[in-house]
């Protein structure tokens, strides 16, 4: 578990790819939207996806408003409440 981002807005932690469990085959990602307290993991293909998504993002150098408007686009997704953390 490594987190890859933090801003005041989101923060990404990063799981390590674990052939053990299916959901973690090829690594997973947990987004967490600090303002609702919402997150989602997003494991599997969609983790291969999202990481891609990411490497090209960073390429271009973008700025925090930037990274946290690209994260933006999960929030219809964060339907797990953060209860500890």
């Amino acid at each position: 578990m490594n987190l890859i981002y933090n801003s005041e807005q989101y923060s990404v932690v990063e799981f390590g790819a674990d052939s053990d469990h299916e959901a973690l085959r090829f690594g997973g990602y947990e987004i967490t939207d600090k303002a609702v307290r919402r997150e989602w993991f997003i494991g599997g293909p969609l983790a291969a996806n999202f990481r891609k998504d990411v490497h090209d993002l960073i390429a271009g150098e973008p700025s925090i408003e930037e990274i946290d408007d690209f994260l933006g686009q999960f929030d219809s997704y964060m339907a797990q409440p953060v209860l500890l953390h």
